[in-house]
């Protein structure tokens, strides 16, 4: 403690460490006192005792002596002075030791070079303390001022120079906030020591304050405190000392950040290609694979100020959806996507991962001054083995594809390396540093270790593994993506086909017919569809008519319909009945449609305006604004042995008969409600022709196929089509 020569220095001393009150300093020091030879001896003897209640505790038991010896510096021009000690050292905590005149002798010695648990305090967590005297003068210029450059220290600090705050980095419990190593070194103004200092000449204490977070599962425990030697020098120097600082680290993160940028590429270029074409869910998982590095490297590479806690509880979700996105791509492109089983596993895996990761980096939200932090500590350890165990997935998978023997090509065999060598470096960094506090392990650092330099540039084991993957799973998508556009070629190929197909089968133009006017409209949902319908002529003046829908879309409900078609035109050689027709078609569909089936519609009339109908389960025709009585039975290629009735009805001039499929009735709208019966039959109250009733279900929102045959019976004579087109534009009583 300092001998004040009066009260007002006494206030300014107490002033350093923050405390304005008056009445402390009063009471602390009398104001009846002065230090003076004349005073009584009381007085000396209240003086004596004041001195001894002021005196700070002595360290170890051991009584303080004079202050440490000065660190001096001469002639410093545009240089700068590394401080790197020793400095004086003190465990705990004392607002006390940030003055000047404090007496520090007792304290131990440590470097700035390395950190506290290097230098004999292993795992400490709590504060500490580092002073340092320091006399320094400048050789040219008769500058006083001088700056301090402070690299990153783990993980709370204040600088203080001569006892006041000069600059701090994070927020000291409780509700502490801190920094991750990779902030950029910081640097303070250091004015005058005293008055009394020449020119050119800075004298003065430098004390830094340091609080160090409770350590989680992946601490060594060697860190705390110093990671690099401050350094001093004039304001311009220091700046100048600083850039190049920040020049060699990035140099020497250089090929890292090549590595980042060439994933946040093919991560942005996913991305728009996905934007594209949304069903193309490979590209989202190389999304989300791609970014996910490039954001880890935000939040933990870069030279920002995120606070630990919310880098940390970011950090495991991201490095999650990196895996999860991993799984499904090598699923995809190893070809096991057939395997229910796996798939099922990895979806499991993927959930128990997202909420591992998200769960232990809420922990880092928590307060770290708290008395019960052991608790958090064991949660981040499970939840962190329970991620490191799912991280394994890429290995399983991989192991599963050698298994299966599958022939892969040279892109693919690539990817298993890559994935391969990838995945175990990825377990072996994350389980390597867990519980080295304990272990001693340095594999964790090892693995960091540049293998060489590229200008400078450290090149590492993971940073290879990393840039090898990412080049095997661009060249296997580019080649996958070159194979499926061969194939979507060729299913469009096969697309046209059965479009031609489909032409041929499902006539444009229909026949004329006798006694009739006759419309047909037909729109499928897809390119191809389930819908049929044929008029046949034939002997004795009928006219054969079918319309029918087959179960599915697509492809497959186009070869059923083209099988149907083709027995069809067969069977009228040898039978005219509709029921006959129906129960023979039957007997040759069953088994045939694989667990498919088709309702069918079958119509003979002749030009006398007499009909039979027969009906294998499908939607009976509307007579006029009535719908029909059609005796019902069960569809085609369902049972082999079915027996279907027909009914006969006589159709007078102008009657108007309306054949159709459920893809009319059950057309959709945005809002999931369907057309219905009773629009329906709306619909063909209004007596429209095929494209008429087709076009307004369409337009109410098509679901399936659509297929609208009209028929109207006309005098003899009449042209069949054009009768009902004319009669319909210029009769509005026309029935």
């Amino acid at each position: 403690m300092p001998l004040y020569k009066d009260m007002a220095s006494a206030k300014n001393s107490f002033a350093y460490l923050g405390i304005d009150d008056p009445a402390y300093a009063d009471h602390m020091l009398p104001p009846g006192w002065r230090p003076s030879h004349s005073r009584c001896l009381s007085t000396l003897l209240l003086y004596v005792v004041s001195l001894l209640v002021a005196l700070p505790e002595p360290s170890a038991g051991q009584a303080p002596t004079t202050s440490s010896t000065p660190t001096l510096i001469e002639g410093l021009g545009r240089a700068v002075a590394p401080l790197d000690g020793p400095w004086q050292f003190h465990l705990g905590d004392d607002p006390l030791w940030a003055l000047p005149s404090y007496d520090d002798s007792r304290w131990e010695k440590q470097m700035a070079l390395r950190p506290w648990g290097e230098q004999g305090h292993p795992s400490y967590t709590g504060f500490a303390w580092y002073r340092l005297h320091i006399s320094l003068n400048s050789a040219s210029d008769n500058r006083s001022d001088f700056a301090l450059l402070v690299p990153h220290l783990d993980d709370v600090y204040e600088v203080y120079w001569n006892g006041r705050s000069i600059g701090r980095s994070g927020r000291f419990p409780p509700y502490p906030i801190w920094y991750r190593s990779s902030a950029e070194p910081a640097i303070y103004t250091l004015s005058p020591g005293t008055t009394q200092s020449p020119e050119r000449e800075l004298q003065g204490i430098l004390a830094i304050r340091v609080w160090k977070a409770p350590l989680f599962s992946d601490d060594s425990g060697l860190s705390g405190g110093f990671e690099g030697a401050p350094v001093v020098g004039t304001p311009d120097s220091v700046a100048a000392y600083k850039t190049t600082l920040d020049y060699q680290w990035l140099r020497t993160n250089l090929v890292s950040f090549s590595e980042y940028l060439l994933y946040g590429i093919a991560g942005l270029l996913s991305f728009l290609s996905w934007l594209r074409d949304r069903q193309q869910r490979t590209l989202l998982w190389m999304t989300g694979f791609a970014l996910s590095p490039l954001i880890r490297l935000a939040l933990y590479g870069l030279r920002i100020a995120w606070p630990v806690g919310l880098s940390n509880a970011l950090g495991p979700p991201v490095s999650s959806i990196r895996d999860i996105s991993l799984w499904f791509l090598l699923i995809w492109l190893l070809h096991l996507g057939h395997n229910p089983t796996l798939i099922r596993l990895i979806r499991r895996c993927a959930v128990v991962s997202l909420c591992a990761t998200i769960l232990d980096g809420l922990l880092s939200l928590l307060d770290a001054s708290v008395g019960w932090f052991w608790l958090i500590q064991i949660l981040d350890a499970m939840f962190t083995g329970i991620y490191f165990i799912t991280a394994a997935m890429p290995l399983l998978i991989v192991a599963l594809a050698i298994k299966q023997r599958r022939r892969l090509d040279l892109a693919r065999r690539l990817l298993v390396i890559a994935a391969f060598l990838s995945g175990m470096m990825q377990v072996i960094q994350g389980l390597a540093p867990q519980g080295s506090r304990f272990t001693h392990w340095t594999l964790a650092n090892k693995l960091r270790e540049p293998i060489f330099l590229i200008h400078g540039s450290a090149v590492s084991l993971p940073t290879l593994t990393g840039t090898f993957l990412l080049a095997a799973l661009v060249y296997a998508i580019y080649r996958t993506s070159m194979e499926d556009r061969r194939r979507r070629s060729l299913l469009d190929q096969e697309m046209s086909s059965a479009r031609e197909l489909q032409q041929v089968l499902i006539p444009e133009t229909v026949p004329s017919i006798r006694g009739f006017a006759i419309t047909s409209s037909y729109r499928p949902a897809l390119e191809v569809g389930g819908d049929f319908f044929q008029v046949i002529p034939l002997d004795d003046d009928f006219t054969l008519v079918i319309l029918g829908d087959v179960s599915g879309k697509g492809i497959k409900a186009a070869i059923a319909v083209s099988l149907i078609v083709g027995l069809v035109r067969v069977l009228v050689e040898t039978t005219q009945s509709p029921a006959q027709l129906l129960t023979e078609l039957n007997r040759r569909l069953c088994g045939r449609l694989r667990d498919g089936f088709a309702t069918c519609l079958t119509l003979r009339v002749d030009s006398q305006g007499n009909c039979l109908i027969a009906s294998a389960g499908h939607p009976p025709p509307y007579l006029n604004d009535q719908e029909l009585e059609v005796p019902g039975s069960f569809p085609l290629g369902l049972f082999p042995v079915v027996a279907y009735e027909e009914s006969w009805l006589r159709l007078q001039e102008n009657d108007h008969l309306a054949l159709y499929t459920d893809g009319l009735l059950e057309a959709r709208n945005k809002t999931g409600e369907i057309y219905g019966f009773d629009r329906v039959r709306e619909l063909f109250a209004t007596l429209p022709d095929a494209a008429t009733a087709t076009e307004a279900a369409v337009l109410f929102g098509q679901d399936d196929d659509i297929t609208v045959v009209t028929l109207v019976r006309v005098p003899m004579g009449d042209e069949s089509t054009d009768f009902f087109a004319s009669n319909l534009k210029t009769d509005p009583n026309f029935k």
